[in-house]
């Protein structure tokens, strides 16, 4: 029976900002005049990782991924004429939440916005951070005391506001299975409220329980991804009222924001990438009693370079065609009753409940990181492996690869590329905006900010008052190195081969072969220079190494040009592979050639991997790079072959 009035639809959002602040400002204001019904800012990874934007490792990442934001000028200009108290703002930030919410609160009270009335969520959840993404700073113990800080600080002066987004998002596209995503993403939720319990009056305890909500990834297969945001909803109801007592139902709500899976965009016939699109948002959106409150859509072709106003506007309507044209709203939940969605939810149930005893058997999520991160490498390389097995069909990649040219990729401005000039227009204002400040007054500021996180108390009033005080960036994330340390995460790479045996053993032979030519085990460098903390198929192409028998050394994600020809230099390795998704590949990896150069290793083959345009790649082999590979070389094996290949001379030089 259809319902006498139309439920609301969820937010519309689109992950939005580059360049500038300026541009990114232009960019919302464009895309809430289109229908837009809140903002999702994407920050790039100096911000995220805590460094300005003229920091030498910000080097070729300036607005790159997202918007530089180093101080309360760029958050002014960001939010110009957007009036923060009638918006809901979505930032996708983590490690330097705390501080990127003081500098919204202080613009926000700038524009004389009560700021009990904004609406919003900060990401805030750093323990995906050591799992998949990579943009954390400090260790995990006083990470999680910054993420509860938020929560409690916004409790008295935010109430509308969420301090925390449970983001298993980046777990999928990590490889989770969904068993692993719902029970990593629970953990994670356990940790944070058993933290939080400490740092609120009780009576408050369960109205911040249901502050908590979760970013949610929807991939391909619609049926499981659905019946998963039902186990969420479930698993999290009992959660709440099991272990925490929660009695009142509004408290226990699974509310839960999406991003559907950009790790299945193929750069292969972007054009599939439509379908793919749409059929991940009915997975968050048919049922309606676990139905997302906001969905963000990436565009078609993001698996090719960054989005353009129109791509993004096409994946805009989509949703409101879902919600506006068709009669989805006016329906109760369409599969209440339906035997084999129920089968479906109660086994991935009892899986991450089998998932989540392993981790409180271990300490919980903060104790377990090392392990949750090696299982998501393994269950990755499992998925890549039943691609390249064709076990698993993926249109245009491994089955109809056959084509028409796309119309859609042709011609000039097919993919929007952020001006190379934009990083020094950045830093010429953030060095004016340094010379305009009261430095006595920053100074002061930074001294009680960390006075107080040396103490323990709550940084968010410290901060908010280093964000009018001019305080940077960089200079905030530094006192939090300074007093808390900075972190390495896992690599989630053992030393030991795997088990697989698969298709490993022509190229087991040819490893043995010039091994022996070369009078030692050949030695494979992967390294991730630069801020781009995914770290997927730098993983993924160390562990096929290591399976296929070579000496693989890989030591994580940041690591600086300098860094990898030290290693290099150090490791006497025979090939070089490097991993950089952020775009910034041309200055890295100009950098790293010239070192390498200085260095005396120009016979050493240097492979890079990422998201390179044609273009780019052929400037990447003017500088010697010796093969550059994309998102659509998903054969790994043919890359370990190469790699053999590419060490073959010094075989015949050592004999």
């Amino acid at each position: 029976m259809s319902t006498a009035q139309k439920d609301r639809p969820w937010l519309f959002r689109t992950y939005a900002g580059h360049s500038t602040a300026e541009k990114s400002n232009a960019l919302y204001r464009g895309n809430l005049a289109k229908g837009q019904t809140g903002l999702s800012v994407a920050f790039d990874l100096p911000t995220q990782t805590g460094y300005d934007s003229d920091d030498p490792r910000a080097k070729g990442e300036v607005g790159k991924v997202g918007v530089p934001v180093c101080h309360l000028g760029d958050m002014r200009a960001l939010f110009d004429q957007i009036p923060l108290e009638q918006m809901n703002t979505s930032m996708t930030i983590n490690a330097t939440a705390p501080w990127l919410l003081s500098l919204y609160i202080a613009v926000a009270e700038e524009q004389g916005a009560d700021i009990s009335k904004l609406q919003g969520t900060v990401q805030n959840d750093l323990v995906k951070e050591y799992l998949s993404r990579g943009t954390y700073i400090c260790p995990p113990k006083p990470s999680l005391a910054m993420i509860t800080d938020v929560a409690a600080y916004t409790r008295e002066h935010l109430p509308k506001w969420n301090p925390m987004n449970v983001c298993s998002y980046h777990l999928q596209e990590a490889g989770a299975t969904p068993e692993q995503e719902l029970a990593f993403a629970l953990a994670t939720g356990i940790a944070v409220l058993d933290d939080l319990k400490t740092k609120v009056p009780t009576e408050a305890f369960p109205e911040m329980v249901g502050r908590i909500s979760f970013f949610v990834n929807a991939g391909i297969r619609f049926v499981t991804e659905m019946c998963k945001m039902r186990a969420f909803t479930e698993l999290w109801d009992e959660i709440c009222r099991d272990r925490y007592g929660i009695e009142d139902e509004k408290f226990r709500r699974f509310r839960y924001g999406v991003q559907v899976n950009s790790l299945g965009l193929t750069e292969q016939q972007p054009e599939n990438n439509v379908y793919r699109i749409l059929l991940e948002m009915l997975a968050v959106t048919l049922s309606k009693n676990a139905r997302a409150r906001a969905v963000q859509l990436p565009a078609w072709n993001e698996a090719l370079g960054l989005p353009r106003p129109w791509d993004q506007q096409w994946s805009l309507r989509m949703q409101q065609i879902l919600a506006y044209e068709t009669d989805l709203l006016e329906y109760g939940d369409l599969f209440d009753g339906n035997p084999a969605i129920t089968a479906k939810v109660e086994a991935l149930k009892d899986g991450a409940r089998d998932e989540l005893a392993t981790l409180d058997s271990m300490g919980g999520a903060i104790a377990a990181i090392d392990y949750m991160k090696a299982r998501l490498v393994e269950s990755n390389s499992e998925r890549l492996n039943r691609i390249e097995t064709n076990e698993t069909v993926v249109v245009g990649v491994n089955r109809w690869t056959e084509a028409e040219p796309s119309p859609l990729t042709s011609g000039d401005g097919a993919i929007l590329t952020v001006d190379p000039a934009v990083e020094q227009d950045q830093i010429a204002r953030l060095t004016d905006w340094r010379a305009g400040r009261d430095e006595g007054a920053a100074q002061a500021a930074l001294t009680t900010l960390r006075t107080d996180a040396r103490a323990g108390r709550n940084v968010m009033p410290a901060s908010i008052a280093c964000a009018k005080a001019g305080v940077t960036t960089g200079e905030w994330a530094g006192v939090m190195r300074q007093v808390h340390g900075e972190y390495r995460g896992p690599t989630g790479v053992s030393k030991s081969p795997s088990n697989r045996t698969e298709g490993l053993d022509e190229i087991r032979a040819a490893v043995d072969a010039v091994s022996t030519r070369l009078g030692r085990r050949l030695k494979f460098l992967v390294g991730k220079p630069g801020l781009d903390g995914h770290s997927n198929g730098a993983e993924q192409i160390a562990a096929r190494a290591r399976d296929c028998g070579m000496d693989i050394t890989y030591e994580g994600i940041r690591l600086t040009p300098e860094q990898i020809v030290d290693a290099a230099l150090d490791q006497n390795a025979h090939v070089v592979g490097l991993s950089i998704l952020s775009g910034s590949h041309l200055p890295l990896i100009e950098e790293l050639m010239e070192r390498m150069r200085s260095a005396g290793l120009s016979h050493i083959p240097v492979v890079v991997g990422g998201i390179i345009p044609d273009e780019d790649a052929a400037r990447l082999a003017s500088m010697g790079v010796a093969r550059v590979y994309t998102p659509k070389d998903f054969e790994l094996n043919r890359i370990m072959f190469d790699i053999v290949a590419l060490a073959e001379p010094k075989a015949e030089a050592a004999e």
